[in-house]
């Protein structure tokens, strides 16, 4: 195995663990306002997320620290290439912590009420616009030897549009599933009633998406010439079945498990079909950008993997110890929607 090989896979898995752990926080604050009946309740959906979501957001961080430092000119290209739609997701992710942070900081009503719906909006900005550029990358990007020939409005095509809906959905599932898991009362009720609603709207979007993909991209070329391959994406779909049947016996956390093994082998799916591509290319596929030809230096990538077999231990043992010790279920009048 390459090096190249090797940071092609770490960098999926961080892209992977970001969205199944983020897409909670963006899940739960797209649902707050509407399953929130009252102050209480709006505490309690954002105390549920309040201790880990910037934790969370730590994968964003390593996934694009990885990109710059194994894949450089990938780096560099999407911030070409995708500025804008860049811009909008730093922006989104900006006013969302802002808007966790500063809901509590007055009791005035309409000062809470403006962070409130900052919150959503973002929460809902933020999956719709990933979800577009990874709809668009998964498609392949306009780009020929002497340059990118797309712009921002193209990125709004009906695959792109459509992963950003299934991204929403995924996002929206497994929020309302973590915000059943960690809370409970009236809010708990209204979240398990659309979680088990929201599974099926799930389970056709997905459908409706593996079909699509098969005219949309290449991923299943992989796939075709080594048929073993084909576990992964049947996995995604039976973790994702699994979701209604554990939900239905009131196991919650094993649906939230499952919910978030279906999100990652969403994700391990499209990535093993892009391979060696990174950012295929639409019209020419000799300048698509690959694993192999916008990599760094054998010796920066061999420090790199160093860096990470340290590092990244020590994040997954700090969020397995938070996630742990805020592992107790919130209620009213315990003080725990007081974050």
């Amino acid at each position: 195995m390459t090096l190249q090989v090797l940071w092609f896979a770490l960098w999926g898995v961080l892209w992977a663990v970001y969205f199944m752990l983020d897409g909670f926080d963006f899940g739960a604050g797209m649902l707050r306002n509407f399953l929130a009946e009252g102050e209480s309740d709006r505490g309690l959906a954002l105390a549920a997320i309040g201790p880990v979501w910037n934790g969370n957001e730590v994968w964003l961080i390593t996934a694009g620290g990885a990109t710059f430092a194994a894949f450089p000119l990938v780096y560099a290209s999407m911030f070409s290439f995708l500025y804008l739609p860049m811009l909008l997701i730093l922006f989104s992710l900006i006013v969302r912590g802002v808007s966790i942070e500063f809901r509590n900081k007055s009791e005035g009503a309409k000062w809470r009420s403006w962070w409130d719906w900052a919150l959503a909006i973002s929460s809902l900005t933020a999956p719709l616009v990933l979800g577009l550029g990874f709809g668009n990358i998964f498609e392949g990007l306009p780009i020929a030897t002497d340059g990118y020939r797309g712009g921002f409005w193209m990125l709004f095509n009906g695959y792109g549009l459509l992963t950003a809906i299934l991204f929403i959905a995924l996002f929206l599932q497994h929020g309302a599933l973590w915000l059943e898991y960690r809370t409970s009362g009236s809010l708990a009720v209204r979240s398990r009633a659309l979680a088990s609603f929201l599974w099926y709207v799930v389970l056709g979007i997905a459908a409706l998406f593996l079909v699509a993909t098969a005219f949309a991209t290449r991923i299943y070329d992989n796939y075709l010439s080594r048929p073993a391959l084909f576990l992964v994406p049947l996995l995604a779909v039976a973790f994702l079945v699994a979701v209604k049947p554990l939900h239905a016996r009131s196991r919650v956390l094993g649906a939230f498990s499952a919910s978030c093994a279906a999100i990652v082998l969403v994700l391990a799916t499209a990535f093993i079909g892009l391979f060696p591509d990174l950012i295929p290319s639409s019209i020419d596929p000799a300048a698509s950008l690959t694993a192999f030809n916008s990599s760094s230096g054998q010796y920066t990538l061999r420090l790199m993997a160093i860096v990470a077999a340290i590092f990244v231990p020590i994040v997954i043992v700090y969020q397995f110890l938070a996630y742990r010790f805020f592992r107790a279920k919130l209620a009213k009048g315990t003080g725990g929607e007081d974050y």
